[in-house]
């Protein structure tokens, strides 16, 4: 057994099989892998084998497409029978409001040629009679999928990665991890059978490896420990049913009648397939229990947990009505296992926090489904530096260090229950909030504030009267908060509007080497004292790693603000440069104070005349004056009693001020500032209206148009990059060109419905495109969205359609920045 590879990966079911088999297609030749147990005897044994390629991320729905596609290929490569029935998914639904999740999945599923069809009640019933259509309003129809054996197609995947070099060894456990500075040194422990249990033994290695990935499954809390991390990756029991043989569907099927594809109700929670001559059913019921939370326990292995019948007996009961032939039915077999869960449903996946060539792959819910994609993105990362798409949306980093195991365990109880449950594209889901609360916070609900949930902090999304339910003003359309954020979002175009802005990320850089430093991580100028810039870090495929407003507080210290979402990625991302870089540049200091400094947005015509009543200040008619203070600059003012770091810049392309408070005076600036704000009419904004008003300027969104699949270029964003400097990134976003173009569209569409960034683009009958951000521009009356499309379409004025609702809707290119695009409003004088 060697003791000294190039990657060791850890975890030997369905992921990690694929990630073997992936890296070594790669071109990685001396990779292993290690199973504590068996290859399968983890969450892969007991899985159905679905293989589902609905699902309303764009990075997951390739990673889904790709297993698909991938395990068809494995039996003309390995010889071995992947046991895939592709027998199609039919989602059927019993409400108008499920058909519309399904339109707005759809055109998602365009751009990722993943091929669906409509079907109506009856054209169901004419295919497989045995389905009971009513209360049906129809279904979307996955032709190229259905279901797999999972150990079989592991045992495949095995197969083609020893073809391809990869060693491959049983029984071995992984008890420690060092790093030295240059390899991991992993301590394995061997293992053996003892009473039906699974024991270690006395015999250890040591294994160094440049690269480790972990693929640990429900084992996924033991390593974050060995690893002094924390994930959020916990198990949650999932039953399913096997019954006998149904003497109606061997009928059926005797008589010439195709495969039942893959049936799911989402309306009823439940999956269902057939299974030699009966019926599985998988149900996704209230109540399911998370288990393991701390950790699995010695004595758990290929086991399962009791069943829970009266859990699922309303599930039950509806395939009963659903399939009326499963009446008379008896059970078969029964499965309770554990399938480890994220808060968001979707897997861990890329490098792990604060550590050096270790990769994560856990949490995987739907593992069958994911793990052929997965080794094959995940291996472009290692191998590459980066994979084609954004996998940032799967970033382990997306969840802090303020995550708990309390938390993860409510919002992954919350998930399953919700694998089913109508997916609105503003949906915020309730568990375990409140956490992560601005002192203004109770202010605000009191206002009428409508939180949403943004990297554990609260925030508002807007403002409704007192008993709104935001909950059922839900919609794939135009849900009821509509109204209210069109009139912040006027009211900012008009008068004066207060947005809190707390969430954003924020970063303190300062010492010697600090200029150095930040003039080469980021591709723009750096600003000069007092001054602010906007940049990108790149990623070293040239691609958009993360956008900052960079403000110069002294020559050699910075303050650095990035998204809100995305803290501990890009802190983890900028302290390992730093690290990188600081023997070349010398020494430097980094402090993530995000928790430190409250921010308010005050935009508007009106805010500098409501600012000028609280700034303290020798001539305050004068202190916020094109003069003193111009766009684009930072100064350190006084509102009131309060010190306030105060840039003049506005997300929502409006005269306006970011106003970077002491956070423990937050309540003080927040009742100032709404008390000087009456005569003004000062109107509380939230985060749905900023959105539209940046789109109507065209500012590009990280995690939207901003990300690991497009560069600065492709965003169309030359003005924030000085070609004239050396930067990281700068060679491949030059190498790559401009391989699509980011442009801002107005569409005429339907008048109860706006986009939501998901979807297709068409020029005629060939799609060129896609949207990454949509809604509505208060400033024209009609949707608005921002995307990419090929760069010989990227020409203003060129009409083009938007897929919406499973039609074509007219959309316009227009220039950048289609409101005030000369900028005067915000630099107006005063």
């Amino acid at each position: 057994m060697k003791t000294q590879v190039k990657a060791l990966v850890v975890g030997g079911g369905a992921v990690g099989t694929s990630i073997a088999y992936h890296l070594a297609k790669a071109g990685w030749n001396d990779v292993m892998l290690l199973e504590r147990d068996e290859l399968t005897s983890g969450s892969t044994w007991h899985a159905a084998g679905l293989l589902p390629l609905f699902n309303m991320s764009f990075a997951t729905t390739h990673i889904h497409k790709y297993s698909v596609d991938f395990y068809k290929t494995l039996e003309a490569e390995t010889g071995l029978n992947a046991g895939f029935s592709v027998v199609g998914n039919l989602r059927m639904a019993q409400t108008k409001a499920r058909m519309d999740e399904y339109m707005v999945y759809a055109t998602t599923a365009e751009t990722c040629g993943v091929p669906y069809e409509w079907m109506t009640p009856a054209q169901i019933k004419e295919r497989w009679p045995l389905v009971n259509v009513e209360g049906l309003e129809g279904a979307i129809f996955h032709p190229t999928d259905g279901y797999i054996n999972p150990a079989d197609v592991t045992m495949a995947m095995a197969k083609g990665a020893r073809q391809r070099g990869v060693m491959i060894e049983r029984k071995w456990q992984v008890d420690g991890y060092h790093w030295t500075g240059e390899a991991w040194e992993v301590t394995c422990t061997k293992m053996a059978e003892k009473g039906g249990n699974l024991v270690p033994t006395e015999e250890q290695i040591v294994i160094t490896a440049e690269h480790v990935v972990t693929a640990t499954g429900n084992h996924a809390q033991r390593t974050a420990k060995l690893l002094g991390i924390k994930t959020p990756a916990i198990p949650v029991e999932h039953q399913f049913i096997v019954t006998e043989p149904d003497p109606e569907l061997v009928a059926y099927r005797n008589a010439g009648g195709a495969e039942h594809p893959v049936l799911r109700d989402a309306d009823a929670k439940w999956y269902v397939r057939e299974e030699r001559g009966g019926w599985i059913l998988g149900p996704y019921e209230l109540n399911a229990p998370a288990r393991f939370r701390f950790g699995v326990p010695d004595s758990f292995r290929a086991d399962l947990f009791p069943l829970d019948l009266e859990r699922i007996e309303e599930e039950y009961m509806s395939m009963i009505h659903r399939l009326p032939s499963s009446e008379t039915v008896g059970l078969k077999d029964d499965f309770n296992g554990p399938i480890c869960y994220t808060p968001d449903g979707n897997p861990l996946v890329g490098p792990a926090p604060g550590l050096r060539n270790m990769w994560l792959a856990e949490g995987f819910s739907f593992g069958i489904t994911a793990a052929g994609g997965t080794g094959y993105y995940l291996a472009q990362m290692m191998v590459e530096g980066e994979a084609e798409i954004d996998m940032a949306s799967l970033d382990p980093k997306r969840y802090g260090d303020w995550q708990s195991n309390d938390w993860a365990v409510a919002k992954n109880e919350e998930a399953y229950e919700h694998v089913f449950i109508l997916h609105h594209p503003d949906e915020e889901r309730e568990a375990a909030r409140p956490l992560r609360t601005s002192p203004a916070y109770d202010r605000q609900k009191a206002a009428g504030a409508q939180f949403g949930s943004v990297n554990g902090w609260e925030r508002p999304n807007y403002y409704a009267p007192v008993g709104f339910d935001d909950h059922a003003s839900r919609s794939f359309r135009r849900g009821g908060w509509w109204q209210y954020a069109v009139e912040e979002a006027k009211a900012v175009r008009e008068g004066v509007g207060l947005i809190d802005a707390t969430a954003f990320t924020k970063h303190l850089l300062k010492g010697p080497g600090a200029t150095a430093f930040l003039d080469w991580f980021t591709c723009n100028k750096l600003p000069k004292v007092g001054r602010i810039n906007l940049t990108y870090a790149l990623t070293s495929a040239g691609t958009t790693r993360t956008e900052y407003t960079i403000v110069r507080l002294a020559e050699d210290t910075y303050y650095l603000v990035s998204a809100g979402a995305w803290q501990a990625y890009d802190s983890d991302f900028l302290m390992k440069a730093i690290e990188d870089k600081m023997p070349e540049f010398g020494w430097m200091s980094c402090t993530d104070v995000t928790t430190q400094w409250g921010v308010f947005a005050l935009a508007g015509p009106k805010s500098r005349d409501l600012l000028k009543t609280l700034i303290r200040d020798a001539d305050p008619d004068s202190a916020l004056s094109n003069k003193r203070f111009p766009w684009l600059s930072a100064r350190q003012i006084e509102l009131g009693m309060v010190p306030v770091n105060a840039i003049r810049v506005a997300y929502t392309g409006e005269l306006g001020w970011e106003l970077h408070h002491p956070i423990e005076m937050q309540n003080h600036l927040w009742d100032a500032l709404m008390k000087a704000g009456e005569p003004f009419g000062l109107k509380l904004v939230g985060g749905r209206a900023q959105n539209w008003l940046r789109q109507e300027k065209s500012y590009r969104a990280f995690g939207n148009e901003l990300g690991r699949d497009a560069t600065p270029l492709e965003a169309d964003l030359p003005r924030f990059i000085d070609l004239s400097k050396d930067f990281a990134g700068k060679a491949a976003l030059e190498a790559k060109g401009v391989r699509s173009k980011c442009v801002t569209l107005l569409i005429d569409g339907p008048e109860d419905a706006d986009p939501w960034g998901r979807e297709a683009l068409y020029d005629g009958a060939t799609r060129v495109g896609r949207l990454t951000s949509g809604g509505y521009s208060v400033a024209f009356g009609k949707s608005i969205g921002m995307g990419y499309v090929a760069p010989e379409t990227a020409v203003v004025g060129k009409t083009l359609q938007v897929k919406m609702f499973d039609k074509l809707w007219e959309a316009v290119i227009v220039e950048d920045s289609p409101y005030d695009p000369k900028n005067e409003k915000i630099r107006i004088d005063g």
